[in-house]
């Protein structure tokens, strides 16, 4: 079965209805809510997820969504190794680096995201929505 990070960006997508990103995140929430593939969220992106939730579309929601999210996935802790890592890997955004690193500690198989210029890792997969949509269809 696939592991899979669900970067940010795409569970805003996905809860939040953003469009024109939300029908694949939205198809990816509930594939992954029937056991078809495992997703997990790191504990810094529940953060952001609760900031921008809010700015978005109010603090009810914001706090509706991380309860969702509590509910619905499992969260990546983040220590020190985690940060280590993520300060010896090129790139030029921690926030990046960070969810890397914590899907490389997790030996997870791929980061779902639309934001591929945070991302350069030869050990792991960095796949769109619809990219991760079109792998899950082909492994059935």
């Amino acid at each position: 079965m696939i592991r899979a990070l669900m970067d940010t960006n795409v569970i805003l997508d996905a809860l939040l209805e953003r469009s024109p990103w939300d029908l694949n995140a939205k198809t990816l929430w509930q594939i992954q809510r029937s056991d078809q593939f495992i997703a997990f969220i790191t504990a810094n992106s529940l953060t952001d997820v609760f900031y921008l939730s809010r700015r978005y579309a109010g603090l009810e929601k914001a706090w509706q969504v991380v309860h969702i999210i509590l509910d619905q996935l499992p969260i990546i802790p983040i220590g020190r190794n985690e940060l280590q890592l993520a300060a010896t890997l090129d790139g030029n955004d921690f926030e990046d680096n960070l969810q890397l690193a914590c899907a490389l500690h997790m030996q997870l198989d791929v980061i779902v995201t639309r934001n591929f210029s945070g991302f350069n890792h030869d050990n792991i997969s960095i796949l769109s929505p619809q990219e991760m949509l079109l792998r899950l269809s082909q492994e059935q």
